[in-house]
């Protein structure tokens, strides 16, 4: 009998030994990436004016069209500009056009119209979600003589989530070559 009480009596300890605190999973959490808040410089072209990113570095600058350069980021926004020689309405469908190719792969893309009519700015700004090549881009005009699209890329295949951080931050200065654009 006292052979049977010694291994029941050590299955009892292991069972009491075994309580203890619960076991909580880790929380979920998020890449916590800080970028450095850069201070605008004005950036001139023969046709329009802006402020940029100090940051961003000035690339392929042809006429009027350049590519603004983030190496950190490994991104870049690429504005194409083009005069309005009575084809306007073709510029606007091609811009638009451009904006909804990444439409197959979006999840999501969000128009935002932009109004500045003391500038005789008039456009469009395109948030785009998901694992799509480009995540903003935007075309404005006057309507009479100046058209300009932007587009921001990043040199790496398309994943939304590790883009987002970055992203978001290039959004910001999308938005503010938009909101800062003069013309000449």
């Amino acid at each position: 009998m006292r052979l049977n009480f010694v291994p029941f009596l050590v299955v009892c300890l292991l069972v009491l030994s075994s309580c203890g605190e619960e076991v909580l999973p880790k929380p979920k959490a998020q890449l916590r990436l800080e970028y450095p808040e850069g201070t605008a410089d004005v950036v001139n072209t023969p046709a329009y004016s802006f402020e940029s990113n100090n940051l961003a570095q000035i690339r392929d600058m042809k006429a009027s069209s350049l590519t603004l350069d983030y190496p950190a980021l490994k991104g870049a926004i690429y504005l194409t500009y083009k005069p309005v020689e009575g084809n306007l309405v073709q510029l606007l469908s091609d811009a638009q056009k451009l904006s909804y190719e990444h439409v197959i792969k979006a999840d999501n893309i969000m128009e935002q119209k932009y109004i500045d009519e003391e500038g005789r700015v008039f456009g469009m700004f395109y948030e785009v979600k998901g694992d799509a090549a480009s995540q903003a881009q935007f075309y404005a005009t006057d309507s009479t003589e100046h058209f300009l699209t932007g587009s921001l890329y990043f040199y790496a295949k398309p994943n939304y989530d590790s883009v987002y951080p970055a992203a978001v931050y290039l959004q910001k200065d999308v938005r503010r070559i938009l909101e800062t654009l003069k013309w000449k």
